[in-house]
Formats: C-alpha cells, structure tokens, sequence
C-alpha cells in the first residue's frame, strides 16, 4: 500500500520534540508490513542543506501567492517531497518560531498551505503515484483531510490523524478561512470552528476516517473533560474512531551497545563501561565527581512537564548527595529559577538551556535516575530511551508514563518486573517522595542492578507499534489486509 505520511519535522533532519523521532522511524519500521510511505514535508533552510540529492516533481507557480516546487529525496531510508516555499519556511529561527522564541504570525498560513498540497497529491498532482491513504500528525498537517473532504480527487482516500500532544490545537482568527483556501460552511462548529476561533486540530478531528494518539491512557484521558483541552466533546462525538498506540523507540538510534555519541558504549553485561560516560557527563556540566546519583531531566520547561515542581525539588537534591543536571528550555521563569538553584550549588547543580542530540545521549547513558514528572503526557519517549540505557526513571502516572513504566513497589520487585517509580498527583511533594523511593533504592547496590537491567531488558522497539498501525491502515484499506507470514518474507 501506499502512504503519504504528512509532518511539520522529521528526524534526522529537523526535530523539535519527539514528533519528529516518530515521523522519522515508522515509515522505517512499517516498510516490512508492505507499506511504501513518502513524506512530505517543508523545505525548511536546515533541512534542505542537509539533504544532498533532490529531484523536482513539481513546480507551483503561485501556490498561495508565491512560487513554490515540490522536490523528491531519499535521506537516510526516508522518502521525502520537500515543499520548497521559501515566502513561507526559508527563515531563521525553529520550525514555528522565531529567534526569540515567539510563533511566527503566519502559522495559519505556512500548515495550511503544507496541508493543501498534501490533499492536491492525495487528488493525483504527481503523475504516476497516489497514495492509498493519507497520515497526518497533529494540529500543523491536521487540515489535509479538511482539504481533502472538499476536493473530489481526493475525498474518497482514507486519512489517519495522529495526535501527539492534545494541548497544541492550531487556533486562529476565523478570518484565516477565506484566505487558506477553503469554503465559508467549514467555519461551523462541525469542522473549524472552536470557540470564536479555528482550530486546524478540530478539523482534522472532524473529517479524519481514523484517529490515533500515542497512548491506550491518554486516548481515554483525551475524551474527559479534566485532560480533553476542550476537545473532548469532539473526540467524544466520534465513537470507535479514537485508537491508542503507544509509540516505540528507534533501537539503532538509541542503542547503548553502538552509540557513537558515548565515549564507552555498553550493554546490560557490560555495566562498568557506564562510570567513564558519567566522567564525562560531570566534565561537560561542570559538577564535582563524588559518589551519589546524578538525576536529570531531559525535556521543554513547562508547567506540562513539570518543569516548575522539578525547579522545587531541585535544592533538595543537591543537599541529600545528589546531583542534577537538566537539559531543555522553554518557560522562562522556570529557566531562571533553575539558573538560580544551579547557581547557589556549585557543583552539585548543572543547567543548559537548549537541546543537542549528543548531549541528550550522553545524559541517558551517564545519569542515574531520568525524572519525568509531567503533569499530562500523550505517550512520553525519554523514559523509553532512558530504559533501554539503564536510566532508571521517576515518572507521574499519567498518559504513556503509566503504561511504560512499572513501579518498584514490593510487589513488582519481587516478580523482578519493577523498571522505575510512579508518582501520582503529579505535586511537588509527591515527586520529592518520589526521589527519596530512588534514593533509597540507589543505596542498595543489587536492587539497583536489578532495576537497571530489567528495564534494559524491556522491549519498546517500533516492532509492536507498527504492526497495530499496519492493522490500522488494513481495516481502512481491506484489500491490502497483510498475514504473518508475508510480513516475515518482507522483512527478509
């Protein structure tokens, strides 16, 4: 079958979050279930220097009021058709803001304009290939099956929309309509309409033949109205349409055994190995190197995340022998609170504002303890990075967390299954407890070997996520409905 798989990033090539990280492995790991997946997505100035042989397919001569091709490339096992508009994405700054971190004010247009031309490919704009379905992921791809809904090429192809993260919703003025190119009834509270605005998410919500999220948890979360973000009337409204499947991880990126962002690789018999990478993670934080577990948190600093109770805790940390060292940036008030804790601990205390894949490696497979205490999470990956490296995480029971993380309470110790700690309210004083249970358990040499090696042990490779997609996209296209066995000659 084919698929176009329709994204705003992409890893290896852009990435802001863990969207790209699945936008960049499925299509990989649904090639051996008989899925031939392109990608479209925008040429954006990072992305195109990195890709070296492009072909164009098409040319726009005014696509939106601006020339605009479309370019085809291979890059790393991807297919990719890059939509090179530069009026819209050659700019400096992220995917969808600006240098000094403020939404660029023409978001409505750049997604919409990506959306319709994944709906004119899904119509038949490219000679010779049209897809058999359409896979779209989050608010910024989510018009494609509004587009779609009203092009008579095109309706009749089943779309999937993919929601990662229910609080991003694409809202806009309601003006944006006359302008994207789409008629005056999809500004209804059936289609756009949300509130006195748009909301590109809630269209997709509405006209998607199927809708997924990254989690069983957050898809039953996602239709209360505590965790539905004002979507859960919509979401609720579309019974049986709404799959949870949690995400995997991609096992050669992050592979301890062979990561040549590691300066010792290791694996569960070679544990040792690991003490030179926690070396050189003190090195680069600059924190001294007694004994005591170095806890860390990879991810955006925001109130979802958690990141003002981990801003709370942090003294706490430094003063019971611990270390902390945090990698991310957003909310600013949390960045400065943090600075300042770092800034009365001295060597017990590292921060770096801002994200690079090598140091995020080196974090996983030098720290002790990955703390997660978000207070909502779709799915969540860096818990799952942080088993497969033997980062035993301290996790909110919430979304994804819950589902991938099992807690080390007496019972799930002694079924040796335990592979880290839940907290729940996700509270300040909740995760300080959380830290004291990780603390303990560190202390003891051989539960902490134990922890380690069971959650290395665990299996969140791509393998099981892809098969229930490839079991998606067979009910919506029966007559490509796979068997076991012509998987396995595929994958050979």
């Amino acid at each position: 079958m084919k698929i176009l798989s329709v994204t705003s990033e992409i890893f290896p090539l852009i990435k802001t979050g863990g969207l790209a990280d699945v936008t960049g492995s499925l299509p990989k790991a649904l090639k051996s279930y008989g899925a031939l997946i392109r990608t479209l997505v925008p040429g954006y100035p990072l992305l195109l220097s990195a890709v070296q042989e492009k072909q164009q397919v098409y040319y726009f001569p005014d696509l939106f009021g601006a020339p605009a091709q479309l370019l085809e490339a291979r890059h790393e096992g991807l297919d990719l058709l890059i939509l090179v508009a530069p009026s819209l994405y050659d700019r400096p700054g992220g995917p969808y803001v600006d240098q000094e971190g403020k939404d660029f004010s023409d978001n409505w247009k750049r997604f919409a304009v990506l959306s319709y031309v994944a709906s004119a490919i899904t119509g038949g704009l490219l000679p010779g290939w049209r897809p058999d379905l359409v896979h779209t992921h989050d608010w910024q791809t989510a018009l494609t099956s509004v587009y779609m809904r009203h092009s008579s090429n095109a309706r009749h192809v089943p779309s999937v929309l993919t929601i990662h993260n229910l609080a991003f919703q694409g809202q806009f003025p309601t003006s944006v309509v006359s302008q994207i190119g789409l008629p005056p009834e999809t500004l209804s509270t059936d289609c756009l309409e949300y509130f006195g605005y748009v909301s590109y998410l809630k269209g997709g919500i509405q006209t998607a033949t199927a809708i997924t999220t990254v989690s069983p948890t957050y898809a039953r979360e996602i239709v209360s109205t505590d965790l539905g973000m004002g979507l859960d009337g919509a979401l609720s409204a579309r019974p049986g349409v709404l799959t949870g499947i949690v995400n995997g991880i991609d096992m050669d990126v992050w592979n301890p055994a062979t990561d040549p962002y590691l300066p010792e690789t290791y694996d569960y018999r070679r544990m040792r190995q690991r003490t030179i990478n926690r070396a050189h993670l003190l090195d680069a934080f600059r924190l001294d190197h007694a004994a005591g577990p170095i806890f860390a948190m990879v991810s955006r600093l925001t109130w979802q995340k958690g990141g003002d109770m981990m801003a709370e805790v942090a003294e706490e940390i430094a003063m019971v022998g611990g270390k902390l060292i945090v990698l991310g940036k957003g909310d600013e008030d949390i960045e400065l609170s943090l600075l300042a804790t770092a800034g009365r601990h001295p060597g017990r205390i590292g921060v770096r504002i801002g994200y690079d894949e090598a140091t995020a490696h080196l974090i996983h497979g030098g720290a002790d303890v990955i703390i997660q205490p978000s207070r909502f999470e779709p799915c969540g990956l860096t818990q799952l990075y942080a088993l497969r490296y033997g980062c035993v995480p301290v996790v909110s029971r919430t979304g994804g967390l819950s589902e991938t993380i099992i807690d080390a309470n007496d019972a799930a110790m002694s079924a040796r299954v335990a592979t880290g700690f839940q907290f729940h309210p996700a509270t300040a004083d909740n995760l300080r407890l959380a830290v004291r249970r990780a603390l303990a358990a560190y202390s003891d040499p051989k539960k902490w070997a134990r922890l380690q090696n069971q959650g290395m042990k665990a299996n969140f490779s791509w393998e099981r996520s892809a098969e229930q997609y490839a079991a998606l996209y067979s009910k919506l296209l029966p007559r490509f409905a796979y068997a076991p066995a012509e998987r396995a000659n595929a994958a050979e």
